[in-house]
C-alpha cells in the first residue's frame, strides 16, 4: 500500500495546475480522491487492474503525453505542491495506517502467460504434432497450446515446483504431456531416455528470465520487496553443489563482484557496490538477506531516484539482483546451449519462439539466428570484421553469414499497450520467431 501510494504522490507532484480555478482545481480534486482510495476499507483495491489503469492514464496526462493533440499553456507544480510537500502529506495523513508489516499478504497468483497470442500465431500448433516448451514456469503458454490443438507437449523446467505443476498438467490431458526436470544443458539425456531423436520436434518455445512463481516467494530469494535468504538457485536445492547468492557475495572478491554487477547487470555503480559489500563483510557482516542487500546498494546510490519502462519507481538494486540470479544459474550459458539445441531437435520448417526480457538475452538469441556464431557460441565480438580495409570473397563471406534460421517477424514483438496494463511483468518482453531451413 505504502509502494502504490507514493506512486500516485510522485505522479500528483507534476500534476499541472491553473490557480485561477480555486477549489475546481483538478489537481486538488485527483488528490483528494487519491487519499479516500487508500483508506483501509478500501485498501482491498489497492492492486487491481482498474487501479493501475487509473495509474498509467494520469500518468500519461501529468508527462504531457498527448501534447500534439492537446497543446499545454501552463507548467506548474500539482497544485501548488512541490514533491517535499506531497511527502509531508504522505507522512502526516497516511502513514499512520499504511505500514508495510500489517500489509495482506497476497494469495500466490500463477505466472501469466507473456505475449500469449502472438506465440500461438508464430508457433502454429497442429495435431499429432511435437512441440517443446522449454521453460515450463506455472505452464500458461503450455495450457494454451494443448487446447489449441491435439499435439503432444514436453516440458522442461528446472525448478521442482515448476516440474510438480507438468506432472499435474499430464494428468489433465492423458497421454499428451511428457513433464521432465532439469536444465536445457541436460535435455539430450532426458530426452534420449524418452526415445526423442534429433530433427524429430515441430516447435520449442523459450520464455527466459525468472518467473512470478520464484520471484512472489520470498523465501526463494529473488524479490527485492519480499525479505529472505538470498539464495536465487532456480534449481531450488536440486543440486546439493550448486552455490547460493549469499555464498557468492561472502567469497568472491571485489573484482569478481565487480565483474559480475557489471557484466550480468550493466550497473553504472558496480565499482562502488562492490567495494561496499566487500567493506561491509569485513567490517559488519556478510550479507545473507535479501534487504540486507538492498539497503547496501541503497546506500551506495543515495540521491538517485530510477524509474523503470513504465516510468514507475524502481528500486537501485534490480540490476544487482538480476546479475547475481544470472551467474548463480549460468543462465547466458545455458540460454546459449538451449538455441544450440533448438537447431538439432527442430524438423526442417519447425518453429523457434523466444521471449527474452533483457538485452544479455537478446543479443545471444539475435546472433545465433543470423548466424553471428563461433564453435556454436553467440559472438562476443559485436563486429564480425574488424579492419574495414579487408576485402573478403563471396564465398567466405557466406561462409561467416551462413545460418539455419529464416526469422518470422523483422525484428522484435512487443507486448501490446493493453498487456502491459494487465501485466506489468511483461513490459520488457521481446518476441522473436524463427524457422528452421537447413
Amino acid at each position: 500500500m505504502t509502494t502504490q501510494y507514493k506512486r500516485f504522490t510522485r505522479l500528483i507532484a507534476k500534476w499541472p495546475v491553473d490557480s485561477n480555478k480555486g477549489d475546481r482545481d483538478l489537481g486538488k480534486l485527483i488528490r483528494d480522491t487519491v487519499k479516500r482510495a487508500f483508506e483501509l476499507s478500501n485498501s482491498q483495491d489497492l492492486n487491481s487492474e482498474f487501479c493501475n489503469q487509473q495509474y498509467n492514464s494520469l500518468n500519461k496526462l501529468a508527462d504531457n503525453y498527448y501534447k500534439k493533440k492537446y497543446k499545454r499553456i501552463r507548467q506548474s507544480s500539482a497544485t501548488g505542491l512541490n514533491t517535499e510537500e506531497c511527502n509531508i502529506i504522505l507522512s502526516n495523513e497516511v502513514l499512520d495506517y499504511l505500514k508495510e508489516e500489517n500489509k495482506k499478504v497476497k494469495k500466490f497468483k500463477d505466472h501469466t502467460p507473456v505475449m500469449l497470442d502472438e506465440v500461438l500465431n508464430y508457433l502454429q500448433p497442429g495435431n499429432n504434432e511435437i512441440f517443446i516448451d522449454m521453460t515450463f514456469g506455472a505452464g500458461g503458454h503450455s495450457k494454451k497450446i494443448l487446447k489449441s490443438s491435439n499435439c503432444k507437449l514436453i516440458t522442461l523446467d528446472r525448478d521442482p515446483n515448476a516440474y510438480e505443476k507438468a506432472v499435474k498438467l499430464a494428468e489433465k490431458f492423458p497421454n499428451r504431456v511428457t513433464p521432465l526436470l532439469g536444465r536445457f544443458s541436460e535435455l539430450p539425456s532426458l530426452l534420449e531416455k524418452k526415445g526423442i531423436k534429433q530433427s524429430t520436434v515441430d516447435g520449442i518455445l523459450f520464455d527466459f528470465g525468472c518467473s512470478s512463481m520464484q520471484l512472489d516467494n520470498g523465501e526463494r530469494g529473488f524479490s527485492i520487496s519480499k525479505n529472505g535468504l538470498l539464495d536465487m538457485r532456480m534449481d531450488a536445492g536440486r543440486d546439493p553443489n550448486q552455490i547460493t547468492a549469499r555464498e557468492v557475495l561472502a567469497t568472491a572478491n571485489e573484482n569478481e563482484l565487480y565483474k559480475i554487477f557489471k557484466v550480468y547487470g550493466e550497473e553504472k555503480n558496480a565499482a562502488k557496490i562492490a567495494q561496499t559489500i566487500i567493506q561491509a563483510r569485513y567490517m559488519i557482516k556478510n550479507i545473507d538477506t535479501t534487504q540486507e542487500l538492498v539497503d547496501v546498494v541503497d546506500s551506495c546510490c543515495p540521491n538517485e531516484y530510477r524509474l523503470d519502462k513504465l516510468q514507475r519507481p524502481q528500486s537501485n538494486a534490480t540490476k544487482v539482483f538480476q546479475a547475481l540470479r544470472i551467474f548463480v544459474n549460468n543462465e547466458l550459458n545455458e540460454l546459449n546451449y538451449g538455441m544450440v539445441l533448438a537447431k538439432y531437435y527442430l524438423k526442417l520448417n519447425g518453429r523457434l519462439i523466444t521471449i527474452c526480457f533483457h538485452s544479455l538475452e537478446d543479443t545471444i538469441v539475435k546472433r545465433h539466428i543470423a548466424g553471428n556464431i563461433v564453435n556454436e557460441t553467440a559472438n562476443p565480438i559485436p563486429l564480425r570484421y574488424l579492419n574495414p580495409l579487408l576485402v573478403q570473397d563471396q564465398d567466405t563471406i557466406n561462409h561467416f553469414l551462413d545460418t539455419p534460421w529464416k526469422q518470422l517477424n523483422k525484428h522484435v514483438d512487443i507486448p501490446t499497450e493493453e498487456e502491459v496494463l494487465r501485466n506489468a511483468r511483461s513490459r520488457s518482453a521481446r518476441l522473436r520467431a524463427a524457422i528452421k531451413i537447413k
